[in-house]
């Protein structure tokens, strides 16, 4: 059985490593979407903190880790190309899963699970980005019913901005 729900203080360090793993697949993958300094350990305790760090546990165990925000993002506001829609979204970053459940189809768990959050919170919009270079979350992205939008600028790069307009 997986689950999706809030993570605790207690969970931050384990959350960080997933982390941690994501940063250094993504290395191993030939590109850097995170850098050493970002997300921090500090990143990762703030978003538990303010109630936007998720986790996935199967059977007990933390298998991912994502934010998930309800409060909009910022960065947005500006794009280059043109959203699907202006209502209230749910945006989702740092997305991560453990090694051992990489490639067992867990991203698809996982944003159905999200779906399921936003709409039982009466949100029926969610937006995410990923680098240029990360093939692997835009074909995930892409498989799970986002559309490709255009590009905006987000901590010191662009991206691609992603949308999903639920039923």
């Amino acid at each position: 059985m997986i689950i999706l729900e809030k993570a605790t203080a207690e969970e931050a360090a384990i959350c960080y490593e997933i982390i941690d793993s994501g940063r250094k697949f993504q290395r191993q993958q030939g590109f850097i979407q995170w850098a050493d300094d970002y997300p921090s350990p500090e990143t990762i305790r703030n978003d538990i903190l303010n109630q936007k760090g998720y986790i996935l546990r199967i059977d007990g165990k933390i298998a991912g880790y994502m934010y998930i925000d309800f409060d909009g993002e910022p960065a947005y506001e500006n794009i280059r190309g043109e959203w699907r829609s202006y209502e209230s979204y749910a945006v989702v970053h740092r997305m991560a899963f453990s090694p051992e459940y990489r490639g067992t189809g867990l991203s698809s768990a996982a944003w159905e699970l999200i779906e399921k959050l936003c709409l039982s919170r009466d949100i029926h919009y969610i937006r995410a980005d990923t680098d240029f270079k990360n093939k692997r979350m835009q074909h995930v992205l892409e498989k799970n019913g986002f559309k490709k939008c255009g590009i905006i600028f987000f901590v010191d790069s662009e991206e691609f901005a992603y949308d999903k307009l639920l039923k």
